[in-house]
């Protein structure tokens, strides 16, 4: 007998997204049903995704990316998804590119789908930066990691669960997934994802940033070290 198909949602972190998130939402929606997680947006971000036939999540205040996707995953749990895709709210992913997720999935069962991005096609800035942080986290995990910051991934159902005992926010969380992978020994894959950048703007802070990201890093590189010693890690 054959393994029941998967059931996955579509689940779009959004603050401040009004100008894009129609798009994104329908887009999605012929693949798979779609629940917004609006952070605290001070604009119609919400309104605009219920009339676009989205399932809306609100959380005040902002919390940040990491606490909506919190959200999101115990509204999948509850409601029974295997999984989810997580989509920026930006028009930064192409959703015509989710069954390459639901295919990984459907034939390995793999527990964190990652899309990678091709650097070259990126701004310089973040070329650079992404580059740079690619070859840092790939050291700390001692495997290779091609891209720990692309949004546009699928996470299971257990990764799920594993992920809120995470005391991290923002964009450290998607790089702490990468990490409970590893650690939990669950599976880690990858599908190749188009490059786009438009007009969106982003909510990153490109200091504050980098100082995360080395702490993030420091961090994961502890935490592997002492799973290899077998050391229990709280």
């Amino acid at each position: 007998m054959s393994e029941k198909p998967a059931k996955v949602l579509a689940l779009l972190p959004a603050y401040n997204e009004h100008v894009h998130i129609a798009a994104v939402i329908n887009g999605a929606k012929k693949y798979l049903p779609v629940v917004v997680v609006d952070d605290g947006s001070k604009d119609n971000t919400s309104e605009v995704a219920r009339e676009n036939g989205a399932v809306v999540l609100r959380q005040e205040p902002n919390q940040g990316k990491g606490a909506a996707m919190e959200r999101g995953f115990r509204y999948a749990l509850e409601n029974g998804f295997d999984a989810v895709i997580t989509i920026d709210a930006d028009g930064q992913h192409d959703t015509d590119e989710i069954p390459l997720f639901l295919a990984e999935f459907e034939k390995n069962r793999t527990d964190l789908i990652i899309g990678r991005r091709d650097f070259r096609k990126m701004p310089f800035i973040r070329m650079c930066s992404n580059t740079i942080g690619t070859w840092m986290f790939s050291n700390a995990m001692g495997q290779y990691i091609p891209d720990n910051q692309s949004g546009y991934r699928l996470i299971s159902a257990r990764l799920m669960e594993k992920m809120f005992t995470s005391k991290l926010g923002g964009f450290e969380f998607e790089v702490e997934m990468i990490l409970r992978c590893v650690i939990e020994k669950y599976k880690l894959g990858w599908v190749t994802i188009s490059t786009i950048y438009g007009d969106e703007k982003s909510h990153i802070h490109p200091i504050p940033h980098v100082i995360r990201f080395f702490e993030v890093t420091s961090y994961s590189r502890k935490v592997v070290r002492q799973a290899k010693k077998n050391i229990k890690i709280e």
